[in-house]
């Protein structure tokens, strides 16, 4: 009797086609990707120079936010740089907490381009 035996391999024709990659936003309207413009001092800065900070999805790639600046702005942008936010440890009223991670994106306008965040 053997322990160990060598099985046949079987080969399916749906394992040998190509695998497809899900798309990460697109299944949902792009309205969710951009959660908030992040108002802070340096992005105010950032914002005269055409740079605009934004609270993304974490979920959402540069092709995301590029087409929901697109759907929602009405401007196109020239370069997008996204970044994580890592958690960080918080004392709040004497009790220890944390703040959550997220992801944010700086979208670069042409200097005609301007978005309005009020």
């Amino acid at each position: 009797m053997a322990l160990f035996s060598k099985k046949s391999e079987v080969k399916n024709e749906e394992t040998s086609l190509p695998k497809v990659k899900a798309a990460s936003i697109s299944s949902r309207s792009l309205s969710h990707v951009i959660k908030a413009p992040r108002i802070t001092e340096k992005a105010t800065f950032s914002a005269d120079k055409n740079v605009y900070v934004f609270d993304i999805d974490t979920k959402a790639t540069k092709h995301d936010v590029r087409l929901a600046v697109k759907e929602l702005y009405k401007v196109s942008p020239l370069k997008i740089t996204v970044t994580k936010i890592p958690s960080k440890t918080a004392v709040i009223r004497g009790k220890l907490g944390v703040k959550k991670a997220g992801k944010k994106a700086y979208v670069y306008l042409d200097k005609k381009d301007k978005i309005e965040i009020v």
